[in-house]
């Protein structure tokens, strides 16, 4: 445990930016499971838009999210 104030506070920060970045790779995460279930062009745009959310945020990084995207709107086109 810390023994600073701005060691205690550093701590502090960090966790509350920890819970951010695990709320938002969770949503992108289950955006892209509900689309791979179902992939049609109505689930798409809510797939894009949490990748490109987290790509912003610096959670993933953009070169990964483009990837991501590819393959999603592969497999829409495939279906």
């Amino acid at each position: 445990m810390p023994v600073l104030a701005n060691a205690k506070k550093a701590l502090r920060a960090s966790r509350r930016k920890a819970a951010i970045n695990r709320r938002t790779r969770s949503k992108m995460r289950t955006s892209v499971v509900e689309f791979k279930a179902q992939p049609d062009q109505t689930k798409l745009p809510s797939a894009f838009s949490a990748i490109d959310r987290a790509a912003k945020q610096r959670i993933i990084h953009p070169n990964k999210a483009a990837r991501f995207k590819r393959q999603l709107n592969r497999q829409a086109k495939a279906s």
